[in-house]
């Protein structure tokens, strides 16, 4: 059982772009890519079951950054800046004396380079709002904080990598034998593995992409290969990023044992989203599907280590509140997240068995994901790029996880599944109005046409929804 964090532990956060769960050994990934990770999720804590609030970048770095949803900070899509008066965790790590560090993507601004009132309140800077246009793989481009350009060298995971060891050294107070450490707070916002979006593809460092390609594959993106889908074309590099970013993070967990400082830091790993590499939609995200919402999330440190597996679904909104109260700070009551530490300290925690994810810009949708099933509806007549929210929607899919975990077959408007559509139907609304929307109305999806041998056994489908108060298991 993971023991309470002595005192205020520094915390890093690294964080990637569009990486999926299943890129990891410990969801099963057979390539090896991310052994210092695995490491971190086998001796800290893995949540094995993470989620974006919104799989859209924007939204999902606005809620992780707040604790809220987008329909409560603002942020419901992308091209909007986080308000002025939003409540970071940057704020509040500074309210309790920490040093205070931004390094990388940012994608929460409305101009290039970020002005300091748009940079939620981090006071060390080295960033860009949109990282993918100020940079490619070999040349990266941040800005400091008088908003002079910078261009680090390197490989751009790599480059900001070593941006993260430096700050670190600063808070540490290396070159300086006079100088007194200071707690500190470090984002580390990576573009990797997200494509390169002016030339569609995902390049990787030198060897790395040939290293993967034509190996294996995730079978969502082995069978669906529609029109237009990229899987088969660009895995290579994408694996081959992820590949590098794991060995960044080795170098900056090295760097913390250097430091002095390796058991006295929180650090965590995750991504604000997955990609699906336009099998579901036109482009690589923003659909409700695990390849877009699900995604890595593994913490070790003070209060982490040794906390075993984290199993009840957890979403980007519980990630602020959390490392809040690892921290030993105060979880402000305007947070629509919870804090997960509990589960690590008392498996009978209560915990619900779903999370709520909120979808964008492609459409105005919804989605309750509990441990076995995928509920989603949307919004036929909203404007996505106008509209946060909707008073009507229309069930879209449903998805029986547990036999078919890669979402092949939708379910939706199949008789045999509509006593399971209805419930879930009802907890979906109820969700939906804790996170501070308004009571929807939600169509059933027509009926579809089946051979009729399909059907849900009553005491498994009562099971499985029914919450559950298991939420953690030690380490073996």
């Amino acid at each position: 059982m993971a023991q309470e964090p002595p005192g205020h532990p520094n915390v890093v956060v690294v964080f990637t772009d569009q990486q999926r769960w299943d890129s990891t050994g410990v969801h099963g990934n057979p390539l090896d890519l991310t052994p210092v990770f695995d490491r971190m999720a086998a001796h800290g804590t893995h949540v094995a079951q993470a989620f974006a609030a919104n799989p859209v970048c924007a939204p999902a770095r606005a809620a992780i950054q707040t604790g809220r949803y987008g329909t409560t900070n603002g942020v419901f899509r992308n091209a909007i800046p986080l308000p002025g008066d939003a409540r970071t965790l940057a704020h509040h790590f500074r309210d309790a004396g920490y040093r205070t560090g931004y390094i990388g993507k940012w994608h929460l601004a409305d101009t290039e380079p970020v002005p300091p009132e748009q940079r939620g309140g981090y006071e060390h800077w080295l960033g860009a709002n949109l990282l993918e246009f100020t940079s490619d793989a070999y040349r990266t481009v941040v800005f400091d904080g008088d908003g002079d350009p910078v261009l680090v060298p390197g490989f751009r995971s790599d480059a900001l990598f070593d941006a993260a060891v430096r700050f670190v050294g600063d808070c540490t107070g290396v070159g300086d034998p006079a100088g007194q450490r200071q707690p500190f707070f470090l984002f580390l916002s990576l573009i990797e593995p997200h494509h390169q979006n002016e030339i569609d593809a995902f390049p990787a460092p030198e060897g790395y992409a040939e290293r993967y390609q034509g190996r294996w594959m995730p079978p969502d993106l082995a069978a669906l290969s529609v029109p237009g889908g990229t899987a088969h074309q660009h895995i290579g590099g994408y694996w081959g990023q992820i590949r590098r970013v794991d060995e960044g993070l080795g170098r900056l967990l090295d760097a913390l044992r250097s430091l002095d400082v390796f058991d006295d830091t929180i650090v965590v790993f995750t991504s604000d989203h997955g990609c699906h590499f336009k099998t579901r939609n036109t482009e690589y995200k923003r659909s409700c599907h695990d390849a877009s919402i699900r995604v890595p999330l593994a913490l070790r440190g003070p209060g982490f280590d040794g906390g075993g597996t984290v199993t009840r679904p957890v979403s980007g909104v519980d990630l602020a509140p959390t490392l809040l109260h690892a921290a030993g700070l105060p979880v402000p009551e305007q947070m629509q997240g919870r804090s997960f530490l509990p589960l690590l300290r008392d498996p009978g925690t209560e915990w619900p068995d779903d999370v709520f994810v909120q979808v964008s810009e492609s459409e105005v949708g919804r989605v309750l994901r509990t441990s076995r099933w995928k509920y989603y509806v949307a919004a036929p007549g909203a404007d996505p790029w106008r509209d946060a929210a909707a008073d009507r929607y229309v069930e879209s899919a449903l998805y029986d996880l547990t036999h078919d975990p890669y979402e092949l077959v939708n379910l939706a408007g199949v008789e045999s599944h509509r006593e399971v559509a209805d419930e879930l139907r009802q907890r979906l609304a109820d969700r939906m109005v804790e996170a501070g929307e308004g009571k929807p109305l939600i169509e059933p999806a027509p009926v579809v046409a089946t051979t009729g041998q399909r059907r849900v056994d009553p005491a498994v489908r009562t099971s499985s929804l029914r919450p559950t108060r298991l939420g953690h298991q030690p380490p073996q």
